[in-house]
């Protein structure tokens, strides 16, 4: 029987002061309605009536799902992939230059089929995947060699083991948010890097599309961050953020997901263009990205 979990409390500041914004809908499962709050005090938003850790695994179960499946189907996955490819590059420079190694040790939380291991492996780094997925995992076997570790690994990891700690967009998906940061904290050595890449509803394309913001993926998003509620967060935690990074790409492919569930199609030309003027209302602050990379230290 599914559970589902209604917040009377802000997951991330503990505030009371909730209130509904609005409804969106699973266009990619099973085509439910779920409601989104927000705390007044952090502005954390956060899905209503979700499934709990033990009932939401069905919520996944589609081969639209990209990060499960490494779908290649319909010309937006399709883009995506060649997208892809042409950021592995960049994320690799940026653990590089954030943790000031050539190599060292990496754990990647959520790593969908492993393309990231990869990339990372391939420059000398030694590499631990966790991912919750077993579909995701055997294809990661089956394409990459990589062997990933069911994600209740991470509380038997011993402390400071890792240089840098990557979670590209994981972080809203995961139910227990709190212990999570803390454990996180654990393993990463002193000078360790956390780095953690989640969507921000306070981007321009989440107020064109609204409701209908592809990166609002109910209910597989359990969170929906904004850089207030992500600073809030860490520093409840023990953690610093240090720097802000963009990513440029997501807008777009968010924009062309978002056209097509507001309408029924993909209209590519005011994809690109929303896409486009989300990113220059962000040029010269990153934290008005439609997604962002959070660069975190002890």
């Amino acid at each position: 029987m599914k559970q589902v979990i209604h917040y009377t409390h802000c997951p991330v500041c503990g505030s009371s002061r909730l209130h509904e914004v609005l409804r969106a809908k699973d266009h990619t499962v099973s085509g439910e309605t779920f409601p989104i709050a927000e705390c007044s005090d952090c502005t954390l938003r956060f899905t209503q009536d979700v499934p709990d850790a033990a009932s939401i695994a069905p919520y996944y179960q589609s081969d639209n799902y990209i990060s499960h499946s490494d779908t290649e189907k319909g010309i937006v996955n399709r883009i995506y992939h060649l997208v892809r490819k042409a950021t592995l590059t960049r994320k690799r420079k940026l653990v590089q230059q954030t943790t000031g190694l050539a190599t060292g040790k990496l754990l990647e939380v959520g790593s969908g089929t492993g393309a990231f291991l990869r990339e990372m492996k391939s420059q000398g780094w030694e590499t631990t995947g966790l991912e919750p997925d077993a579909g995701a995992r055997q294809i990661a076997k089956e394409l990459h060699g990589l062997t990933l570790q069911e994600t209740g690994l991470l509380y038997s990891l011993p402390p400071g083991s890792f240089d840098a700690i990557t979670l590209w967009h994981v972080l809203e998906h995961v139910h227990d948010l709190s212990q999570y940061i803390e454990q996180l904290k654990m393993v990463l050595k002193p000078a360790g890097r956390l780095i953690v890449a989640v969507p921000n509803y306070t981007a321009a394309d989440e107020k064109f599309y609204k409701e209908f913001w592809a990166a609002y993926d109910v209910p597989r998003h359990l969170y929906h961050f904004s850089p207030r509620s992500v600073q809030v967060l860490m520093e409840r935690h023990g953690l610093k953020i240090l720097a802000h990074r963009p990513m440029w790409f997501d807008s777009f492919y968010i924009a062309m997901l978002s056209s097509r569930y507001r309408t029924g199609r993909t209209s590519w030309l005011a994809s690109f263009w929303n896409g486009l003027r989300s990113n220059g209302k962000a040029l010269g602050d990153a934290t008005r990205c439609s997604s962002v990379i959070y660069i975190i230290g002890k």
